[in-house]
């Protein structure tokens, strides 16, 4: 399958820009495109079909906090592991 993909985009070209979906069904964002959106190798895009067309969007990048968060068990509060961290004297 040989089909042409259009993604819209919040700007504008004189001429849309098209891509050729692969027979892996792999898609390549015209570099214009992803210079324009700061697109770089591994940022996630999000698809989705409104009215008939396909619409391409570079999804937000996850918190990396959100994985690490709860990890640490500790019965200190917080003031007590920043005086530990900072080295102050505990009052």
């Amino acid at each position: 399958m040989n089909e042409i993909l259009y993604l819209l985009m919040p700007f504008s070209y004189s001429c849309p820009m098209a891509g050729r979906i692969s027979d892996k069904g792999q898609v390549t964002i015209p570099k214009k495109i992803r210079d324009a959106m700061g697109m770089r190798p591994g940022d996630l895009v999000e698809f989705t079909v409104r009215e008939g067309e396909l619409i391409g969007r570079r999804r937000a990048p996850e918190i990396p906090w959100a994985e690490v968060y709860g990890m640490l068990k500790t019965d200190k509060t917080t003031d007590e592991l920043m005086r530990e961290l900072r080295g102050d004297p505990l009052w």
